[in-house]
């Protein structure tokens, strides 16, 4: 349970302590309390959750047995191609095949054994579909909604999401219940699940707690939670790590401190490493593209402290990612508590019909569809030869009203706030908006006449706009033309938002091998030492090839750290 550290006995000893308690710190931890051992969970914020807690929490795991409730066949071998031929020799092959073989025992022992549930999309393909082996749905599972009442007081150690992915001042939705709020005058069904979700909201109002029906990446840490809560972990926040105890045995150890509270904990099996990497620290600068980026919409705790300590002890960092972060295009406003919002364009505006994308030339640069990764890797390579950051994305009266623009949801009809504070840029013309954003008129103009035949074609012979399953599907498919991400950008006045490239997690960090353990240069590991998630060097090697490609491999090296460290290798292995 939640124990200040002064609580702590000095020398106290557990079977397993873990650090960070993110998606991939939570998981080593209930599969180690699941194990029947102790833990000691230590978490250097006020909250747990990390980053994982304000995502959506998709998670990417092929051949789970829910990759059964939706059309369509996969096997190892068919993802073992996809991955082979996206990351090839940026990651081991090793390392991908142990994820592959234990990801549907993973998620097979946490729903049979803990309160953590998921479902599959009914449509959520890979982002790399030129790729063989590539699939359109079943890899992606998401977190059932979980209601947080269950967990007393616990709900208030949980990560709140980013307010603006809460609708009513609090209430957090996902893709489902957007949908049913939208067809909420058109469906029974969408007009009896507003009113539940509603009725919830309503009764957490006037209980004065925050919104309590969870979902996306609170709802995986919910669930996680009640189940250490269930099972007596002790969980200390806002306590750091400050040094390893070691013997000659490896790690035995660790020098945690809190305030004025100094402990030592001990660790009889082994400790793992899940603090989230280097994103939040000093490394940032060294590690990131040029100009570093300003703005992240990732938690705040993953400082890259832990890493800095196990290299102390001869670990080291993954040197054969294509990128050692993983991106998304992001747009800021000035809330009105002073803090800034920073929020990730993932697939609600950029693939729509009636957009575009442009430099600070008005000259499109990359296209549009591409995932969040790739377009925010395409805005620092535009940046090398033309001004890039940032770069703006444009739509006219009719898309803002039908698809929305960043913060400016589709459901807003009230522009004026966005647009006085500088957030939502209008023009009454495409020369009057391109003047406001002090780019070339004639060529912004050029540009959207160029889109504007590209909508009436179908056909985008610059960047091949719409012509992937992955595309399509960020499209709309209920659009009248021939092309569902393109479309006409003709009805006056017209806007736009400025977007920057902002990193939403590590990719490089501590190389670990097949089990988890963190190794030094010569590929021996660390003793009783582990690292899991974006603390640990990807998998994927810095690509990103579909969705949830981080929280799945962060769960299922947990798995595999936790089975080595309580001697559990070999039946993993051969289950």
């Amino acid at each position: 349970m939640f124990v200040t550290l002064d609580k702590v006995a000095d020398g106290a000893s557990y079977d397993v302590i873990v650090v960070g308690a993110g998606a991939g710190g939570m998981a080593a931890a209930v599969f180690a309390a699941i194990a029947g051992r102790t833990v000691l969970l230590v978490e250097r914020t006020e909250y747990v959750g990390g980053t994982s807690a304000l995502s959506a929490a998709t998670t990417w795991v092929p051949n789970s047995q829910h990759a059964k409730s939706v059309p369509g066949e996969d096997s190892f071998e068919k993802a073992k191609r996809f991955l082979d031929g996206a990351v090839g020799n940026h990651s081991s092959s090793a390392l991908r095949e142990a994820f592959l073989r234990s990801a549907p025992h993973a998620i097979a022992a946490l729903e049979s054994q803990s309160d953590v549930h998921f479902r599959a999309y009914a449509t959520h393909p890979d982002y790399e579909q030129q790729y063989d082996g590539a699939t359109m749905r079943g890899r992606a599972l998401e977190p059932v909604p979980f209601d947080g009442r269950q967990l007393g007081d616990g709900l208030n150690y949980i990560r709140p999401p980013h307010p603006e992915f809460t609708v009513f001042g609090g209430m957090m939705i996902d893709r489902t219940d957007i949908n049913h709020l939208l067809a909420v005058g058109k469906s029974a069904k969408s007009f009896a699940h507003a009113l539940r979700i509603l009725g919830h909201y309503g009764l957490d109002r006037v209980a004065g707690r925050r919104g309590s029906r969870l979902v996306m990446g609170n709802a995986l840490i919910g669930r996680m939670l009640l189940t250490l809560q269930k099972r007596g972990v002790t969980i200390v926040t806002k306590t750091s790590v400050k040094a390893f105890l070691t013997d000659v045995d490896g790690v035995s150890g660790l020098v945690l401190e809190s305030g004025d509270a100094r402990r030592t904990a001990m660790a009889k099996y082994g400790v793992v490493l899940a603090a989230g990497g280097f994103g939040r620290g000093p490394r940032r600068a060294e590690m990131l593209h040029q100009p570093t980026p300003e703005y992240s919409p990732a938690g705040p705790g993953h400082t890259g402290e832990m890493q800095d300590l196990a290299l102390e002890l001869g670990a080291r960092f993954g040197e054969s990612n294509a990128d050692n972060a993983f991106w998304a295009p992001v747009s800021v406003r000035r809330r009105k508590d002073g803090t800034t919002a920073v929020f990730p364009h993932f697939v609600m505006d950029r693939s729509k019909p009636g957009t575009v994308c442009v430099n600070r030339a008005g000259e499109r640069f990359t296209n549009e569809s591409s995932s969040y990764h790739l377009f925010g890797r395409a805005m620092f390579e535009a940046n090398k030869t033309s001004p890039c950051i940032p770069c703006y994305i444009v739509t006219d009266a009719e898309g803002l009203k039908k698809y929305g623009l960043g913060m400016v949801r589709l459901t807003d009809r009230n522009y004026a706030p966005f647009i006085a504070d500088g957030y939502l840029v209008q023009g009454a013309t495409v020369a009057e908006l391109a003047q406001k954003l002090d780019i070339p008129a004639a060529a912004l103009e050029r540009t959207v006449a160029n889109m504007n035949e590209y909508a009436r074609t179908g056909v985008d012979p610059q960047f091949g706009r719409g012509t992937t399953d992955y595309h399509r599907i960020n499209g709309d498919a209920t659009h009248a033309g021939k092309n569902p991400t393109l479309g006409p950008i003709a009805t006056a006045p017209f806007y736009a938002v400025r977007l920057y490239p902002g990193d939403i997690g590590a990719a490089t960090g501590l190389v670990i091998d097949e089990w988890a353990r963190v190794t030094k240069a010569d590929n021996t590991p660390i003793g009783r030492l582990y690292a899991c998630g974006n603390e640990a060097n990807s998998i994927m090697g810095g690509v990103y090839p579909g969705p949830g490609i981080t929280i799945g491999p962060a769960i299922v090296f947990g798995y595999r750290a936790i089975q080595n460290a309580l001697g559990l290798s070999e039946s993993a292995d051969a289950a």
